[in-house]
Order: structure tokens, then sequence, then C-alpha cells
């Protein structure tokens, strides 16, 4: 789908909130794209992605982005938000399985979810990020409770940092 966008350029900088990594799933044959955060593993759906939306993938994602912060309640300037992120550049995979198996654990939670809704047009889709962005996650190496979070509180550490 995105063929045409990546770049070859291994040597890009990610900026303050790292690396997203994405994915493709489709919900009634409509394209949609889950990314994740790399660092604090929170997570943007964009729903419906068509191939004439990808001339606008950039301010798609950022808009996303920032009405799921304020879903999510991190109070944030869109102006702030923009310069942390910067530009996307997409880049070949780097095979990240610990963000893929987590996207996949989202993935069948979504699954299990849709069917409640049974539309793409009735599924509350920041409801459901946001259902996603507080389960349970482990950041860290150790084992102690304090290592586990949510990618809600991950993430409103680095945008008020």
């Amino acid at each position: 789908m995105i063929k045409k966008m990546i770049s070859t350029d291994q040597n890009a900088e990610y900026g303050k909130l790292g690396k997203w990594n994405a994915t493709v799933f489709y919900v009634e044959r409509k394209k949609c794209w889950l990314l994740t955060n790399g660092i604090t593993k929170y997570n943007v759906i964009l729903t419906d992605i068509k191939a004439k939306d990808l001339k606008n993938i950039e301010s798609i994602f950022k808009n996303e982005f920032y009405a799921q912060l304020i879903y999510d309640g991190i109070i944030t300037e869109f102006e702030n938000l923009d310069s942390i992120i910067g530009g996307l550049d997409f880049l070949p995979t780097d095979n990240d399985r610990s963000t893929t198996a987590f996207q996949n654990q989202r993935l069948y939670e979504l699954d299990w979810w849709k069917y409640d809704f049974g539309t793409l047009e009735n599924m509350p889709i920041k409801e459901l990020t946001n259902r996603i962005n507080t389960s349970p996650i482990h950041i860290g190496k150790g084992r102690k409770m304090s290592d586990y979070t949510d990618s809600i509180r991950e993430m409103r550490k680095i945008i008020t940092e």
C-alpha cells in the first residue's frame, strides 16, 4: 500500500516520541491502520484509509493522534504536538518483535469488540482505542509491580516533560 513512500534512509531521527510501528487490519473490507508508539505503546487507529488518502497521511495521523490524546485526557497544544512529531518517514520493517506481538494482541482484542458494534460506522473508535491504551503494559526489565503501567500514563510523561 505504501511501497512508493518507503524511505531508504536508515539514519532517520525519530524525535522525542521515538518510532511508531504501523500494521493494517480490516473491518468490513475497509483498511484501517493500528499505529503503536515504540516507547510508550500508545495506540492510534486510522479508519477507512484509501490510496487517495496517502498524500495527506501525515495530517490525517497528526489530527487523529491529537484527537485521541484529548479523548484520553492528555491536554497539549496542537502546535506543541506538531513540533514533537515533526515529519513522518516510512521505513522498511525493523522486525521489532516486541511491538509486533503487542499489536497482534491489540488486534485480537479489537476483533472481539468489533462484533459488539456491527459496522465500522457504529464503532466508537476513540473509545476502543482508549480501552487499548488503558490495558496494563510492562515497561522495564524487572518484574516489579512498579514496572507495570498503561500507555496513557507513559505518553503523558513524554508529552508534558
